[in-house]
């Protein structure tokens, strides 16, 4: 696994490379050196899971419904801003989605179909770890649709996210993304850590050598799916604590709830969390 990676990259090999290592943090133009300290990424994460707590509140109070997607590049963290967001949040009232490979029954079904029958009701706030985006990602760059296929979701997914939130729903799409040593790195850890094998699976490996190919199906995916009514936010991820306040704080600053507290929730970082171009 060597030949289409910089600095001779193995995920199998006994060290990672220190020039990866060192590139790491600083890869993909990100604007800082070091991740946030620990002390000061809980006391922040702390004020906005509080905050979390009074959005359910009154998201149960007065019916709303609240939906998030979770995309972006693998290794990026998504699964860790999901978990920060719904840590203390009523399991109740809030739920992950994570779905595995459609059926043969779900093949043949509208694209949709499979995740329309998870959407929220009222009062409840629903967490997608990837969601019908798949399409425009993973399935485009490994081959596991056609180019109709593509072409139609890209046409249609703008009209998808417009009947969910004319009819309501309060709908936020992240797309998460990190270096190319960053990803390195992670996919390294998680192959060399027993406690963290389960995250890597023989798609992600494939994955590693078409960095590029996802960065020319995200750009695309943009150009047709970040609407005025359904726009995306981009949030980089190679330090994830940043990524996990900032994903929690664009939520609170979207929706007004009673006993907001705006001091806590603090102002959002630019060079982290912006809108694609």
């Amino acid at each position: 696994m060597t030949s289409n990676f910089p600095y001779d990259f193995s995920i199998d090999a006994p060290k990672l490379p220190k020039a990866v290592d060192d590139a790491a943090m600083r890869s993909g133009g990100y604007p800082y050196d070091e991740r946030m300290k620990r002390a000061e990424y809980e006391d922040r994460l702390l004020a906005l899971q509080i905050e979390l707590a009074k959005l359910q509140k009154h998201n149960l109070k007065t019916g709303g419904r609240i939906l998030c997607l979770y995309e972006g590049r693998d290794g990026s963290g998504k699964g860790s801003c999901i978990k920060a967001f719904n840590q203390h949040m009523n399991p109740r009232n809030t739920r992950t989605v994570a779905l595995t490979k459609p059926t043969e029954t779900e093949r043949g079904q509208l694209y949709f179909q499979r995740y329309a029958v998870h959407l929220p009701t009222a009062g409840e706030i629903v967490l997608f770890d990837r969601s019908w985006y798949n399409r425009a990602g993973i399935e485009r760059v490994m081959g596991f649709c056609t180019e109709h296929q593509l072409a139609i979701f890209l046409r249609e997914a703008p009209e998808f996210e417009g009947l969910l939130v004319r009819d309501g729903i309060r709908l936020f799409k992240f797309y998460l993304t990190i270096g190319r040593e960053m990803q390195l790195k992670r996919f390294y850890e998680r192959r060399q850590d027993p406690l963290k094998q389960w995250k890597l699976s023989d798609i992600d490996i494939a994955s590693l050598s078409k960095y590029d190919d996802y960065t020319t199906a995200e750009v695309e995916m943009f150009r047709f799916t970040n609407t005025v009514i359904a726009p995306w936010t981009v949030v980089r991820a190679n330090d994830q604590r940043r990524a996990r306040l900032e994903t929690i704080r664009h939520v609170l600053l979207a929706i007004d709830y009673e006993g907001r507290d705006f001091e806590a929730i603090g102002e959002a970082d630019p060079q982290i969390i912006y809108s694609p171009k």
